[in-house]
């Protein structure tokens, strides 16, 4: 049971009526994907799902192109902060989740998407539902990868790294600034892109995990604001 289904059951989300029972594939993202997180209590979750047939093909329905106005599509159902507080004994879990429809999935993978892309490369163990369909997709992987994963890696990074110096810092992330001097979070993300475009360009491939020891080590704060511009410019 995918876990839309299972937080639909509960009544914790609302999706359109056909999705929990039609999503093909889930994963989990974020810290806990990029092992640099042991901490499950806060889940993001990716995944894809196939929509009813006239939604991808609307002349199904009638639709002509050029004439009259035209249904708007499925693209993606995002939740966020879903609270489960009976999961984990008890203890409670949040969910933020993301199932994109199947057409719009496929177009950000081939645009080298990097949130999309590593959604692919999680590893089996993040890998929270997949149907036969999903497993067909996943083993397929590498062929979304392309040169142009650079530019897109690349501007994710310059955008992280412009946030450390622009983006006010709330809550746990004021935290950070605090006692680091600034935010660790955006540091390891702007390391993790770069590594991973290298990984596409050198090797067509992706371990989401390989270099997860220096990325703790960001998130620790051994690494000074000035060492990460200057590694990110080398």
């Amino acid at each position: 049971m995918s876990t839309v289904q299972r937080l639909t059951d509960r009544g914790l989300i609302r999706p359109p009526r056909w999705l929990p029972g039609n999503v093909q594939y889930e994963t989990i993202m974020g810290s806990v994907a990029y092992g640099v997180s042991s901490d499950a209590s806060d889940l993001d979750v990716y995944g894809w799902a196939i929509p009813p047939k006239d939604d991808l093909f609307p002349h199904l329905r009638g639709e002509i192109p050029g004439f009259g106005i035209p249904s708007k599509r499925f693209e993606v159902f995002q939740e966020h902060h879903v609270a489960d507080r009976d999961a984990l004994a008890g203890h409670g879990r949040t969910y933020d989740v993301t199932i994109f429809g199947v057409v719009r999935f496929f177009d950000l993978a081939m645009q080298n998407n990097p949130n999309v892309l590593d959604s692919l490369f999680t590893p089996m163990n993040c890998v929270l539902h997949s149907t036969r369909v999903g497993n067909i997709v996943r083993e397929a992987r590498r062929l979304f990868l392309h040169k142009g994963a650079w530019p897109k890696f690349k501007g994710y990074a310059y955008s992280q790294l412009h946030k450390i110096a622009t983006k006010q810092p709330e809550g746990r992330r004021a935290d950070l600034v605090a006692k680091h001097g600034y935010d660790v979070k955006f540091a390891y993300h702007v390391v993790r892109l770069i590594g991973e475009v290298e990984q596409i360009l050198t090797e067509g491939d992706v371990d989401l995990q390989r270099d997860n020891e220096r990325l703790k080590a960001i998130r620790r704060g051994e690494w000074s604001e000035e060492r990460l511009r200057r590694w990110f410019s080398d």
